[in-house]
């Protein structure tokens, strides 16, 4: 029944096998890929003809983890998977990436790749094994995919690179890098790192992608066993004509328009340019996708074939410089950081808030849940690029920008022992023409330091281009929008002044040289030091302390023994002492507890009650104390914490007392002095030898001499 096809092979010391034939056979293309005891399902299918109309490439790619993998249930009332989580999302993006631009020119049939984690040995990442089965998919469905492509994940560990770390090795690694590529070069980098240099970084790309030749030769190996045929897609229509045509009408125009330095200048000529060409070519007589085709190509030829002829680029700048930058901080009077962030025509509103243990965030995910105390949110609001349209959810887009960032701070920030916050930075793009990610990058680290977080060093982030024609080619530092779209390359790095902190990179050619990574991070090195020393304009590092406004953390530690006295019964202890003081209070089962308030007094008088109720009585030591129970043999005293101690009647007062009412009544508060504690822990209290006004000790007027009489 099944025609089972099957390759294997040992790579980073664990066996890799890819399988096809016996499950979702009705896909284009299906791969079961297993590495060690982690399994992901990938399947393709794609339309057989393009939509009528349809102008661009409708891929997409849907990674997917389910709970049983794990042997997990998912939490939750509806217990089963829901939306993605940002793992589920990020990891699309990653697959994404390095296969998109290996598609035939012109294909644009509707594509869909999902990637179903259906085993977790909680041992190997799914993320590199979903890549590689895609891969693998993709290669045998017939669809016009110029691969295949490998990846792999590549670790930094006593100074050697290792290849697919393990999870459990991960924590000692200062590096994690995950790189995707063809045969011939590389794709796709996506890294954090712990300040490495350029040497390091370049290293662990060129070692991950020398060691991913041997999967991408598996693959080779499935293909020719069980390839379906390749489709028969039709070539593009012959658009010499209309490329003529187009050059005729736009050229001079378009040439002059992207000799404007001005985004919004720039776009308006350009628009005015793209409508006259529309009249001049009109659709009942020409293919309008055809013709979007041509200007688009024709706005390369001229923004490309002018930087890489002159060195000029499209707002007048050489190739190395970065447009000016204006840094600003607390700018905001309410939060506890703020930061404004701008680069020429790209801007970041970043804003930082600290929180306590509470507000740390629950990751329910297959390998165990944890809980994250640093979240950085990225958004890009429609506004930013002079824009109206519907505001929706953080999308893909959004998730990965702030991802990036978030593993170009998270270095850099202090352990949770040494700063006992949480802590959220929310990135809002005013205004973008150039990388919004890496100026978020610049505004977080301005907003942690005005928060008054104590980072090791200031972060700065630079997003490189490239334009590469033949053998010539041209790296940009700070791309600006036309760039981006236009050019060859999205190189991403953040680092501080020691190292890179983490690297990005998508390539929209097939792949690119050893020697272009090395001047491209070279110029990235230089150009985030010109950052870093422009953002020392406003803030040299960490303010001494935190914002008036953020919650001030004291942490104090009582025995483990008595964590339940001071939550009480069903949390009445410590919901009282909260709601007594104003106060946020997290105990963990070590007996650590930490205090949050924004009134210093409030804080004070929180630890003061729980250290009332820890506490143990010293004999000879006085107390204030509430009567809290009157016996006719005395009074019980609450004297510190949830102790009761007994002034039995002849400890009272000075002389006889007949009863005890007489001196004391429920309510009271009165200073005692401990006399002593029995074998039991019941404690002797004495009313008599404190005087009452003072609170001085008087026991040696109150009590006579041994050997005399009273």
């Amino acid at each position: 029944m099944f025609k089972i096809n099957r390759k294997e092979v040992m790579w980073g010391g664990r066996r890799l096998v890819l399988e096809s034939g016996r499950i979702a056979r009705q896909a284009d293309g299906a791969v079961l890929a297993t590495y060690g005891e982690t399994t992901v399902l990938c399947t393709v299918v794609a339309a057989r003809q393009p939509r009528v109309g349809q102008d661009f490439f409708p891929l997409t790619v849907h990674y997917q983890e389910k709970a049983f993998a794990a042997g997990k249930i998912p939490g939750g009332f509806f217990k089963r998977e829901g939306r993605p989580s940002e793992k589920e999302t990020l990891v699309s993006r990653l697959i994404d990436r390095p296969i998109r631009p290996l598609f035939a020119a012109g294909f644009r049939n509707e594509t869909q790749i999902i990637c179903t984690v259906l085993s977790h040995d909680l041992e190997n990442d799914p993320d590199i094994v979903a890549l590689v089965g895609a891969s693998a998919a993709l290669t045998l469905s017939g669809i016009p995919f110029l691969g295949p492509i490998g990846g792999a994940r590549v670790g930094y560990i006593n100074g050697q690179y290792v290849l697919n770390p393990t999870m459990e090795q991960m924590p000692e690694s200062k590096l994690d890098l995950v790189v995707a590529g063809t045969v011939q070069g590389v794709m796709m980098v996506e890294s954090e790192a712990h300040e490495l240099s350029e040497d390091i970084m370049l290293g662990a790309v060129t070692f991950g992608h020398r060691e991913m030749q041997a999967v991408m030769n598996t693959i080779i190996a499935l293909a020719e066993t069980c390839a379906k045929e390749p489709w028969d897609v039709k070539a593009p229509e012959d658009q010499v004509v209309i490329r003529t045509r187009v050059a005729e009408v736009a050229e001079a125009e378009l040439k002059a328009a992207y000799s404007e330095a001005v985004k919004q200048l720039r776009q308006e000529k350009v628009d005015a340019v793209r409508t006259k060409v529309k009249a001049a070519l009109p659709e009942d007589a020409f293919n309008p996708n055809l013709v979007k085709d041509a200007f688009k190509a024709l706005e390369s030829d001229i923004v490309r074939g002018r930087i890489l002829d002159t060195a000029i680029r499209i707002d007048s700048r050489d190739l190395k410089t970065v447009r000016p930058i204006v840094a600003e901080v607390g700018v905001l009077p309410r939060s506890h950081g703020a930061a404004l962030f701008t680069r020429g025509e790209t801007q970041a509103l970043v804003v930082t808030t600290l929180g306590t243990g509470e507000d740390e965030q629950i990751m329910d995910v297959l390998e165990g849940e944890y809980r994250e105390r640093f979240m950085l949110h990225y958004n890009f609001p429609p506004y930013s690029v002079g824009e109206s349209s519907q505001m929706r959810p953080p999308g893909r887009r959004e998730i990965g920008h702030g991802k990036l960032a978030w593993r170009a701070i998270r270095p850099l920030l202090p352990k949770k022992e040494e700063f006992p916050y949480t802590i959220r930075v929310v990135s809002e793009i005013t205004e973008s023409n150039g990388s919004s990610s890496m100026a978020t990058v610049c505004g977080a680290s301005l907003a942690l330091m005005d928060a008054g977080v104590p980072l090791k060093r200031p972060v700065a982030g630079i997003a490189m281009g490239l334009i590469k024609e033949d053998a010539r080619f041209a790296v940009l530092s700070d791309i600006l929008g036309d760039e981006d779209h236009l050019g060859d390359m999205d190189f991403k790095v953040a680092g501080t002044e020691v190292g890179i902190t983490s690297l990005q990179m998508d390539i929209k050619i097939p792949s690119i040289t050893e020697e272009i990574m090395r001047v491209a991070l070279g110029q990235a090195r230089d150009g985030r030091l010109h950052i870093l020393s422009e953002m020392s304009k406003a803030l040299t590092g960490s303010r001494t302390e935190i914002n008036k406004y953020a919650p001030r953390i004291t942490t104090i530690t009582i025995p483990k023994d008595q964590i339940r006295e001071v939550i009480g019964t069903g949390g009445k202890v410590i919901r009282e002492i909260c709601e007594a003081t104003r106060t946020k209070i997290d105990i963990e089962d070590d007996g650590t507890i930490k205090v949050a308030a924004t009134d210093s007094a409030d804080g004070e008088a929180a630890i003061n009650w729980i250290r009332g109720i820890v506490a143990e009585p010293e004999i000879g030591v006085i107390y204030s104390g509430k009567v809290v129970k009157v016996m006719d043999f005395g009074a019980f005293v609450n004297f510190i914490g949830n102790r009761d101690g007994l002034v039995h009647i002849s400890e009272l007062a000075q002389g006889r007392v007949k009863t005890v009412t007489d001196v004391v009544k429920e309510g009271d508060v009165i200073k005692v002095k401990v006399l002593g504690i029995d074998e039991r822990g019941k404690v002797k209290l004495s009313m008599r030898a404190v005087d009452q006004a003072t609170g001085a000790d008087i026991s040696a007027q109150a009590r006579p001499r041994e050997g005399t009489a009273e």
